[in-house]
């Protein structure tokens, strides 16, 4: 007996869409529930927070907390917590430090906002400029971004985030939050360096799981020191790529992942990832500048981070094209070549996955929602933050 195989991506997507103009996005829920499934088992019974900014789109993310395995969100901006807030979540954390005064005000002003929203800090400085700008900040809670990053001699292995990294820094920020009025309420350890680098060799294999053991001991260290001084709510860290390795920590109640339910192409390279391409786009071919090229309407959606050619969307395979080296992903068109471009006809739709996540949903207002259940078809529409009207930076 043979077993039938599916047709390529491309072609179930457009099947799928064809009622639907593009440029558009689309969700392959059936991936999506697969990498949520995924996510809870790497995170082994430790709750897994929602980053928001890595999906971006109120019904994806409500889908995922909906799951068992998933518990609060993890917010980018003040406002945007308070957006959720309003919506009547009441387990939300700002991963970033704000100095948007008028949101943090509006925040301090109400106690059943406070009671929901858990804001960062990541200094003494930036307790002063909260206790200096924000009126009423008595009683905001707060929790400590504390620098996770890898240091061997001059080298800094990890992201630029907070200064605060032994228990003496994040003794002086409880001391300096508690005499401003603010209750600290967490702390947070984001490992970018293991959680955020795929593994493209051993060198970097070996690099991360020394962070791994350097930071477990510092990260037991600075907990103990902070829980002498406050009555930690919380104690978050990891992301998709270290699920599978920070969950052995006992000092963390809790881990955070996002951009692992849309896996996107930063997440191709991980040795423990198995994970399904559930977001997409598609750009339609609009002109043909010669033989062996075509171009497509926009397409220009180059992720963060720093430069070069990891960060550029990438058409599936099966279309046999790939971008211009000279070129690269243009604003309002992508011009592609290879020996698929011959076969493709005006009007023709190119499938692209992003390098990153939530980025993807700046640039449309909703996701056009695909699933097999019953043959591929689209069964829903998920709005984006753009599409209800948000843009929080």
């Amino acid at each position: 007996m043979h077993r039938r195989l599916s047709p390529p991506v491309a072609a179930r997507l457009s099947a799928a869409t064809a009622d639907l103009h593009g440029p558009l996005a689309v969700v392959d829920l059936d991936a999506f529930d697969a990498n949520a499934a995924t996510l809870v088992d790497l995170a082994a019974g430790v709750p897994i927070r929602i980053a928001t900014k890595s999906l971006r789109s109120r019904p994806l993310i409500e889908r995922a907390l909906g799951r068992g395995g998933f518990e609060g969100l993890m917010c980018y901006a003040v406002r945007e917590a308070l957006w959720w807030a309003r919506d009547g979540h009441d387990n939300l954390l700002v991963a970033y430090p704000s100095v948007d005064v008028p949101a943090l005000a509006e925040l301090a002003a109400d106690p059943a906002l406070t009671r929901a929203v858990v804001v960062m800090v990541d200094s003494v400085e930036h307790v002063d400029f909260i206790a200096r700008e924000v009126p009423g900040h008595e009683g905001l809670r707060v929790a400590i971004d504390v620098d996770a990053s890898l240091r061997v001699g001059p080298a800094h292995m990890g992201v630029r985030r907070s200064p605060t990294r032994t228990p003496a820094d994040v003794e002086a920020v409880i001391r300096r939050a508690q005499e401003r009025g603010l209750v600290v309420a967490g702390l947070m350890f984001y490992d970018a360096q293991i959680a955020g680098l795929p593994d493209s060799s051993p060198v970097v294999r070996r690099m991360k799981k020394a962070s791994d053991a350097e930071l477990r001991t510092r990260r037991a260290e600075v907990v103990a020191a902070a829980r002498a001084l406050a009555d930690l709510e919380l104690v978050n860290g990891g992301g998709t790529g270290s699920l599978h390795v920070t969950h052995h920590d006992p000092s963390l109640t809790e881990l955070a992942a996002g951009s692992g339910l849309f896996a996107p192409t930063l997440f191709d390279g991980y040795d423990a990832l198995s994970l399904r391409p559930a977001a997409y786009f598609a750009a339609p071919v609009v002109r043909r500048p010669g033989a062996g090229m075509v171009t497509a309407y926009g397409g220009g959606y180059v992720a963060s981070g720093p430069p070069g050619w990891s960060r550029v969307p990438s058409p599936l395979p099966e279309h046999e094209v790939a971008l211009l080296r000279r070129e690269g992903a243009g604003e309002v068109q992508t011009p592609l070549e290879g020996p698929g471009a011959d076969r493709l006809s005006l009007g023709d739709r190119i499938w692209f996955r992003h390098a990153k996540a939530g980025e993807l949903a700046e640039r449309f207002t909703e996701f056009a929602l695909v699933s097999s259940d019953g043959g591929d078809r689209v069964v829903g529409r998920a709005a984006t933050y753009r599409g209800e009207g948000q843009c929080f930076g």
